[in-house]
């Protein structure tokens, strides 16, 4: 089957029910995108498909064929990830780092469809889990690519 991931067309041998996470990261070799908990909770393996988050350790493989696979890997080649990935460098959002590529996917989904969240927007968006527990400098680091529109809800 064919995939469309990170602007390539990649051929991949995989039963149909392979989640897309072992795809990418045993098939392909792109290791960004983690495993965390297996049951689409804690958003580690969070891809964008056709610029929406999703939880890639539950979507199976054989739903992607024609969808746009986007990965940490290439997210800067977009202007919004870029911004979301060096905001995340000024904020110094990263502790141990595990779950920061699914955290820079999901920020750059809210942002792609609304350029100017508010708190409530932000915090319903950004819901991967964060061991280190990094959340306000998360939601900062979204405030600030966001600009002065977003803002208190």
């Amino acid at each position: 089957m064919q995939l469309q991931i990170n602007g390539k067309t990649c051929e991949v041998a995989a039963d149909a029910d392979t989640p897309l996470l072992w795809v990418i990261r045993d098939d392909l070799g792109l290791t960004g995108t983690k495993y965390g908990c297996g049951l689409a909770q804690c958003g580690a393996c969070t891809v964008l498909v056709d610029g929406v988050a999703v939880r890639s350790c539950v979507t199976p493989v054989a739903g992607m064929a024609g969808k746009h696979i986007t990965t940490i890997e290439a997210i800067e080649e977009d202007a919004v990830g870029k911004r979301v990935v060096a905001a995340w460098i000024k904020h110094q959002v990263p502790q141990c780092g595990y779950c920061q590529s699914g955290q820079v996917l999901a920020a750059t989904a809210l942002l792609k469809r609304n350029a100017h969240p508010n708190d409530a927007q932000i915090a319903a968006a950004m819901v991967n889990l964060c061991r280190c527990g990094t959340y306000n400098a998360i939601s900062a680091a979204v405030h600030d690519v966001a600009g002065p529109a977003g803002g208190a809800a």
